[in-house]
Protein backbone atom coordinates (compact mmCIF):
# COMPACT_ATOMS: atom_id res chain seq x y z
CA UNK A 1 0.00 0.00 0.00
CA UNK A 2 1.30 3.62 -0.82
CA UNK A 3 1.71 5.54 2.09
CA UNK A 4 2.38 9.26 1.86
CA UNK A 5 3.69 11.66 4.00
CA UNK A 6 3.68 15.67 3.89
CA UNK A 7 6.69 17.38 5.08
CA UNK A 8 6.95 20.74 5.30
CA UNK A 9 9.47 23.15 6.26
CA UNK A 10 11.73 20.20 3.98
CA UNK A 11 14.86 22.36 2.67
CA UNK A 12 16.52 22.51 6.13
CA UNK A 13 16.52 21.05 9.62
CA UNK A 14 14.41 19.03 10.97
CA UNK A 15 12.03 19.03 8.00
CA UNK A 16 14.99 17.62 5.78
CA UNK A 17 15.80 14.91 7.89
CA UNK A 18 12.14 13.99 8.44
CA UNK A 19 11.99 13.44 4.71
CA UNK A 20 15.06 11.93 4.24
CA UNK A 21 14.27 9.46 6.44
CA UNK A 22 10.74 8.45 5.39
CA UNK A 23 11.88 8.16 1.99
CA UNK A 24 14.59 5.74 3.12
CA UNK A 25 11.42 3.89 4.85
CA UNK A 26 9.88 3.79 1.55
CA UNK A 27 7.52 6.47 2.12
CA UNK A 28 6.17 8.41 -1.09
CA UNK A 29 7.27 11.74 0.11
CA UNK A 30 5.66 15.54 -0.68
CA UNK A 31 8.38 17.63 0.45
CA UNK A 32 7.50 21.42 0.92
CA UNK A 33 9.32 24.59 1.72
CA UNK A 34 9.77 28.08 -0.11
CA UNK A 35 14.07 27.75 -0.60
CA UNK A 36 13.94 25.80 -3.69
CA UNK A 37 17.85 24.94 -3.69
CA UNK A 38 17.56 23.80 -0.06
CA UNK A 39 14.27 21.08 -1.57
CA UNK A 40 16.64 19.99 -4.70
CA UNK A 41 19.60 18.75 -1.96
CA UNK A 42 16.62 17.13 0.03
CA UNK A 43 15.63 15.24 -2.72
CA UNK A 44 18.84 14.19 -4.16
CA UNK A 45 18.92 10.15 -4.99
CA UNK A 46 15.46 9.59 -3.53
CA UNK A 47 12.97 9.11 -6.37
CA UNK A 48 10.01 9.06 -3.98
CA UNK A 49 10.69 12.25 -2.68
CA UNK A 50 8.53 15.08 -4.55
CA UNK A 51 9.86 18.36 -3.89
CA UNK A 52 7.19 21.56 -4.25
CA UNK A 53 7.88 25.04 -3.75
CA UNK A 54 5.39 26.40 -1.68
CA UNK A 55 4.88 29.06 0.80
CA UNK A 56 2.27 27.27 3.64
CA UNK A 57 0.91 30.51 4.68
CA UNK A 58 -0.60 30.35 1.49
CA UNK A 59 -3.74 28.30 1.83
CA UNK A 60 -4.70 28.36 -1.90
CA UNK A 61 -1.25 26.93 -2.47
CA UNK A 62 -1.13 24.11 -0.32
CA UNK A 63 -4.38 23.19 -1.50
CA UNK A 64 -2.37 22.94 -4.76
CA UNK A 65 0.01 20.47 -3.84
CA UNK A 66 -2.70 18.37 -1.86
CA UNK A 67 -4.73 18.62 -4.78
CA UNK A 68 -1.43 16.97 -6.77
CA UNK A 69 -0.50 14.66 -3.88
CA UNK A 70 -3.65 12.55 -3.06
CA UNK A 71 -4.57 11.01 0.27
CA UNK A 72 -1.81 12.05 3.06
CA UNK A 73 -1.36 9.30 5.31
CA UNK A 74 1.09 11.20 7.59
CA UNK A 75 2.30 15.43 7.97
CA UNK A 76 5.39 16.59 9.54
CA UNK A 77 4.96 20.15 9.88
CA UNK A 78 8.40 21.55 10.48
CA UNK A 79 8.42 24.93 8.34
CA UNK A 80 8.59 27.74 11.31
CA UNK A 81 10.40 30.79 11.37
CA UNK A 82 12.51 32.11 14.75
CA UNK A 83 12.87 35.23 16.24
CA UNK A 84 15.95 37.06 16.02
CA UNK A 85 16.36 38.78 19.56
CA UNK A 86 14.51 38.59 22.99
CA UNK A 87 10.93 38.70 23.16
CA UNK A 88 11.23 42.41 23.96
CA UNK A 89 13.15 43.66 21.58
CA UNK A 90 11.56 42.03 18.46
CA UNK A 91 10.11 44.97 16.39
CA UNK A 92 6.96 44.71 15.58
CA UNK A 93 6.95 43.80 11.71
CA UNK A 94 9.38 41.03 12.73
CA UNK A 95 6.52 39.18 14.90
CA UNK A 96 4.11 39.72 12.53
CA UNK A 97 6.11 37.54 9.86
CA UNK A 98 6.95 34.58 12.91
CA UNK A 99 3.15 34.47 13.91
CA UNK A 100 2.24 34.57 10.33
CA UNK A 101 4.70 31.29 9.58
CA UNK A 102 4.46 29.62 12.51
CA UNK A 103 0.43 30.10 13.30
CA UNK A 104 -1.32 31.15 10.64
CA UNK A 105 1.34 28.29 8.63
CA UNK A 106 0.34 25.78 11.05
CA UNK A 107 -3.33 26.70 10.78
CA UNK A 108 -3.17 26.69 6.17
CA UNK A 109 -1.63 22.76 7.07
CA UNK A 110 -4.06 21.40 9.30
CA UNK A 111 -6.68 22.59 7.25
CA UNK A 112 -5.70 21.14 4.41
CA UNK A 113 -4.95 17.70 5.86
CA UNK A 114 -6.91 17.08 8.98
CA UNK A 115 -10.13 16.85 7.33
CA UNK A 116 -9.01 14.25 5.44
CA UNK A 117 -7.49 12.02 8.02
CA UNK A 118 -10.74 12.39 9.70
CA UNK A 119 -12.46 11.44 7.11
CA UNK A 120 -10.61 8.15 6.55
CA UNK A 121 -10.16 7.37 10.34
CA UNK A 122 -6.70 7.14 9.77
CA UNK A 123 -3.25 9.38 9.77
CA UNK A 124 -0.49 11.14 11.73
CA UNK A 125 -0.03 14.79 12.20
CA UNK A 126 3.07 15.89 13.67
CA UNK A 127 3.43 19.80 14.65
CA UNK A 128 7.14 20.82 15.49
CA UNK A 129 6.49 24.64 16.77
CA UNK A 130 9.78 24.57 18.10
CA UNK A 131 12.04 23.53 14.55
CA UNK A 132 13.12 27.22 14.21
CA UNK A 133 13.04 28.83 17.43
CA UNK A 134 12.60 28.17 21.61
CA UNK A 135 9.99 26.37 22.98
CA UNK A 136 9.02 28.94 24.83
CA UNK A 137 8.57 31.24 22.46
CA UNK A 138 4.79 32.98 22.08
CA UNK A 139 4.20 31.37 18.28
CA UNK A 140 5.30 27.61 19.95
CA UNK A 141 3.04 28.17 22.85
CA UNK A 142 -0.05 29.09 20.31
CA UNK A 143 0.65 25.84 18.48
CA UNK A 144 0.80 23.94 21.49
CA UNK A 145 -2.66 25.56 22.63
CA UNK A 146 -4.21 25.05 19.26
CA UNK A 147 -2.94 21.27 19.00
CA UNK A 148 -5.05 20.82 22.57
CA UNK A 149 -8.09 22.96 20.79
CA UNK A 150 -7.76 20.09 18.08
CA UNK A 151 -7.50 16.92 20.00
CA UNK A 152 -10.63 18.47 22.53
CA UNK A 153 -12.69 18.93 19.49
CA UNK A 154 -11.31 15.67 17.23
CA UNK A 155 -9.63 13.12 19.70
CA UNK A 156 -11.03 9.70 19.23
CA UNK A 157 -11.40 9.63 15.77
CA UNK A 158 -8.73 7.64 14.80
CA UNK A 159 -5.94 10.24 13.99
CA UNK A 160 -2.77 10.43 15.86
CA UNK A 161 -1.98 14.17 16.65
CA UNK A 162 1.41 15.54 18.48
CA UNK A 163 2.74 18.57 19.10
CA UNK A 164 6.47 18.24 19.40
CA UNK A 165 8.57 20.77 21.69
CA UNK A 166 12.37 20.02 21.97
CA UNK A 167 15.17 21.88 24.09
CA UNK A 168 17.27 24.10 21.86
CA UNK A 169 20.18 22.01 20.34
CA UNK A 170 18.66 19.21 20.48
CA UNK A 171 20.44 16.74 17.35
CA UNK A 172 17.32 16.39 14.67
CA UNK A 173 17.96 12.11 14.31
CA UNK A 174 16.68 12.42 18.62
CA UNK A 175 13.68 14.53 17.85
CA UNK A 176 12.38 12.01 15.12
CA UNK A 177 13.11 9.21 17.36
CA UNK A 178 11.40 10.71 19.40
CA UNK A 179 8.12 11.05 17.09
CA UNK A 180 8.22 7.64 16.24
CA UNK A 181 8.29 6.12 19.66
CA UNK A 182 5.39 8.50 20.63
CA UNK A 183 2.77 6.43 17.91
CA UNK A 184 2.92 4.04 20.79
CA UNK A 185 1.77 5.99 23.82
CA UNK A 186 -1.94 6.52 24.34
CA UNK A 187 -4.22 8.77 21.84
CA UNK A 188 -4.51 11.46 24.24
CA UNK A 189 -1.27 12.30 25.33
CA UNK A 190 -0.98 15.03 22.26
CA UNK A 191 2.48 16.65 23.46
CA UNK A 192 5.88 15.07 23.09
CA UNK A 193 8.68 16.78 25.01
CA UNK A 194 12.24 16.12 23.95
CA UNK A 195 15.60 16.80 26.32
CA UNK A 196 18.66 16.74 24.60
CA UNK A 197 20.88 13.99 25.28
CA UNK A 198 24.08 15.80 25.99
CA UNK A 199 25.68 14.89 29.05
CA UNK A 200 25.85 17.80 32.04
CA UNK A 201 29.77 17.65 31.60
CA UNK A 202 29.75 17.65 27.81
CA UNK A 203 26.87 20.47 27.91
CA UNK A 204 29.14 22.78 30.06
CA UNK A 205 32.14 22.50 28.11
CA UNK A 206 29.71 22.93 25.22
CA UNK A 207 29.01 26.07 26.60
CA UNK A 208 32.76 27.67 27.22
Amino acid sequence: MKRTALVTGAAHGLGAMAARRLAAAAWDVVAVDVDELGLAKTAQRSPNTHARVCDVTDPDAVAQVLAMAGPVHRVVHAASAGPAGPVLEQPLGEVQDVLRTNVLGTLSVVQATLPGMLERRAGELFLCPDASGPPASPSAAAVAAYADALWAEHGGRGVTLRCVHAEAGTPHGLVLDAMDRSLARPAPDVHVRVRSARRPLLAALARR
